[in-house]
């Protein structure tokens, strides 16, 4: 039985407290949160016990931590969980500097603990499922992947002044998709923006509307776009052309039913909220780590491909800022 604390019992903590209790040989024994209502709500829910975060991760009680806490608390976390040979699962961004984060890498390969990045989307059945496809060469060598994630609505202006940026918050996980993807680095990236949902986006210094093209050194592209703002739902689509074909993986809805009428054909909208979108993808990740740490097997995404995708996220505001392309060694 693998046990695991969990720190933060907001809205993704107790995501991924749900997905461990759907997961055999796993169970959640300790949970810490900088406010008690949640900490002691989750911990009723889980048969769990409270602790502080110091004390969670020193528990004997605790074999693996879940970091589901704000991203400015990751690096101090990892740190304390790393030097108490504790797995780690961390959630995205690892850290909003790429220094930090080499940091962070030093620790976890001076510890040698498990170490998995929560880039959930590569766990999505639709996404996996059509990586693996390009892995066995259905459609020959790729040569044009196309990313398109757009959110229903913005999140508060509050958020926004604190997230990083749309290109760090919301397109490190379509820059992490990319490298999925492509199967090979990119090592040129031009970013442009604008704020078109919400003036306020952009008063915060912020953009709400955005695209990026990035390329390989074999000459492969991918093309990313975001918005915050999509009226028919949370709209996920990836398509990706090769030489010898096309695989493309669409929205999902809200039902598969569709009207046919003199007016047309028609059919729902796409599940509105991520959290539903992605419930399936959450569980396999959290089934990935926990069987990777009870087997000891390498964990995928590591924290290296969080190094990757903050740098490319980096790249990104920096060619926006800009106006220019970005070289990336």
């Amino acid at each position: 039985m693998l046990n695991i604390g969990l720190l933060g019992c907001g809205r993704i903590g107790q995501v991924h407290a749900k997905s461990i209790q759907h997961i055999e040989n796993a169970r959640v024994t300790v949970v810490a949160d900088a406010f008690p209502e949640p900490a002691a709500a989750l911990a009723a829910q889980a048969n769990a016990q409270v602790l502080s975060p110091e004390e969670l991760i020193q528990s004997g009680d605790v074999d693996a931590v879940v970091i589901g806490t704000p991203t400015d608390t990751h690096y101090d976390l990892i740190h304390l969980a790393a030097e108490a040979g504790k797995a780690i699962f961390c959630e995205k961004p690892v850290d909003m500097s790429a220094d930090r984060i080499r940091e962070c890498i030093d620790i976890v390969e001076k510890k040698n603990v498990p170490f998995l990045a929560a880039f959930n989307r590569r766990f999505d059945p639709n996404f996996s499922n059509l990586q693996n496809r390009i892995g066995h060469g259905q459609i020959g060598d790729v040569e044009i992947v196309t990313i398109q994630s757009r959110d229903p609505s913005p999140p508060p202006v509050s958020y926004i002044k604190s997230s990083g940026g749309l290109f760090r918050d919301m397109m490190i996980h379509d820059l992490d998709m990319a490298r999925f993807l492509l199967g090979e680095e990119p090592v040129s990236l031009y970013a442009t923006g604008s704020a078109l949902v919400d003036p306020a986006i952009g008063e915060a210094g912020d953009i709400d509307t955005a695209a990026v093209v990035l390329t390989t050194g074999s000459g492969k592209v991918c093309q990313i776009s975001n918005s915050r703002r999509a009226t028919y739902g949370y709209d996920q689509r990836i398509e990706v052309h090769g030489s010898a074909g096309m695989l493309r993986a669409a929205n999902v809805l809200e039902n598969t039913v569709e009207i046919a009428t003199e007016q047309g054909f028609a059919a729902a909208p796409a599940q509105h909220f991520f959290l539903e979108r992605y419930e399936a993808a959450y569980r396999a990740e959290m089934l990935a780590f926990i069987q990777g740490v009870t087997a000891g097997t390498p964990m995928s995404p590591s924290i290296y491909d969080g190094l990757q995708a903050q740098v490319l996220a980096d790249a990104a505001t920096e060619s926006y800022q800009t106006g220019l392309p970005v070289k990336l060694s």
